[in-house]
């Protein structure tokens, strides 16, 4: 991408963090922080190609609304005046929702998502939305790595990851069933978050597998992607997956020391020989530099089926969840994703159960794992951002989303061509702030 983001103006490099405390301030108003994020995206979008669907002048409407409340002294929310972007499967009641496919062409959702109205609650604008792959699946949009524009951004939450990696926006909502956050936070060179399962309220959203799916978030600091996570981790009674948990607390967690110095497992998985072998040596020089913080951990033969348990599972939810679209339109898609749903439909209930009682064993094992280490360290991606023809190998991030544990990837590598290479950070399921207060460690720990 021609243009250095650190010459654009001031306020696109505000952290959320910065901006909304600015904006409390009265240094900075809403309305001058979205039309910088617009001008940012006028110059660069052509480029990038992050948008599914832009309305500037209601961004800028909601945000002077956002500044007259202000004036008057009316509670702000936490993300008072700052724009975000939100991944094209998410509904939105004042911009379409059209999964990233013909079949939903011009639809127009009558309500928020309950993510959505969450954000306006807490004063976020919600600036568009982001491009995602062929319903959040692997056929890529139009987007492009701000890094490398004839590389891949990733998938399926392209959008997303590119918008905050290109300074168009500094926060995102995506989403993840196999690896549509850690990967495109990889590839773009930008923070990104997948929550335990269960976290994040799902309804309003595509459903894609429902054992598998989770919204996540992306931003360009640590303390960004806390307070978006802490915002937006609230229980809701409409997805029956959620749990009536407090919110997390992940902020004020993350900023106090850990008890004792953290103790990670570097965990291989069977995937390890897709890895390329820049990543190899990238993570050779992390753990020597990490010393006896970290041990070399590997997983009982057990795991090796784990690519394929999942594979089982999504591929039967997406028979499952797209036999309308199937059936009446399936010229219409990409012929991977007619595969896919192909594949499922042939899945026996008994290989499905199967499947899913496969994962709880990971599960238990994992946990067992975790009761020693604060974290596991594990590659987010095979490699730097391949060519945009792909969206990249999600095989590094299968086994994690399968088992519902959280996971953040952590942009502190790079690979041989300059272009970032993701290192994941994965916890046990639950310890979502414990997980951020180990990054945090490592982040520094690295200086």
């Amino acid at each position: 991408m021609t243009g250095d983001p650190g010459q654009a103006m001031d306020t696109t490099r505000h952290s959320a963090v910065a901006a909304a405390a600015a904006i409390r301030a009265g240094e900075i108003t809403a309305t001058e922080l979205v039309q910088a994020s617009l001008d940012r995206i006028a110059e660069f979008e052509p480029q990038v190609g992050a948008w599914a669907h832009l309305d500037p002048d209601l961004a800028l409407e909601r945000a002077r609304e956002a500044d007259e409340r202000h004036r008057r002294g009316q509670t702000n929310g936490p993300l008072h005046g700052v724009p975000v972007g939100i991944k094209d499967i998410i509904d939105t009641a004042d911009l379409p929702t059209e999964c990233g496919t013909v079949l939903h062409a011009g639809r127009r959702p009558v309500d928020d998502a309950a993510v959505v109205a969450t954000l306006r609650e807490a004063g976020a604008i919600v600036l568009g939305k982001t491009v995602t792959t062929e319903l959040a699946v692997y056929a890529p949009g139009k987007t492009r790595n701000p890094h490398d524009l004839e590389r891949t951004p990733g998938g399926s939450s392209s959008g997303s990851a590119a918008a905050v990696a290109a300074y168009m926006v500094p926060l995102a909502v995506g989403s993840q069933t196999n690896g549509s956050l850690i990967r495109p936070a990889a590839y773009c060179g930008v923070y990104g978050f997948k929550p335990s399962f269960g976290r994040i309220s799902r309804h309003g959203v595509l459903e894609v597998s429902r054992p598998l799916d989770t919204l996540g978030v992306f931003a360009r600091d640590l303390s960004d992607l806390a307070l978006l996570s802490d915002t937006l981790m609230v229980y809701d009674r409409r997805d029956p997956d959620m749990q009536p948990l407090a919110r997390p607390g992940i902020a004020g967690i993350m900023a106090a020391p850990p008890p004792v110095e953290p103790r990670i497992a570097f965990v291989r998985t069977p995937v390890w020989e897709r890895a390329e072998q820049s990543t190899k040596d990238a993570f050779r020089e992390l753990l020597e530099h990490l010393g006896e913080r970290v041990e070399l951990v590997d997983l009982p033969p057990l795991f090796d089926a784990a690519l394929e348990t999942h594979r089982l599972i999504m591929e039967a939810d997406l028979a499952k969840n797209y036999a309308k679209l199937y059936r009446d339109g399936a010229v219409q898609l990409s012929e991977r994703l007619r595969e896919m749903i192909e594949s499922g439909q042939r899945v026996l209930a008994t290989q499905y159960n199967g499947a899913l009682e496969t994962v709880g064993e990971y599960g238990a094992i994992l946990d067992e794992l975790l009761h020693d280490y604060d974290a596991i360290l594990t590659p987010a991606a095979a490699g730097e951002a391949p060519a945009r023809e792909t969206t990249g190998d999600p095989a590094f991030c299968s086994l994690w989303s399968a088992c519902g544990m959280p996971a953040l990837s952590l942009p502190i590598l790079q690979g041989p061509a300059g272009l970032p290479l993701g290192a994941q950070l994965v916890a046990a399921k639950g310890d979502d702030a414990r997980l951020f207060r180990t990054a945090r460690w490592l982040v520094e720990s690295l200086g």
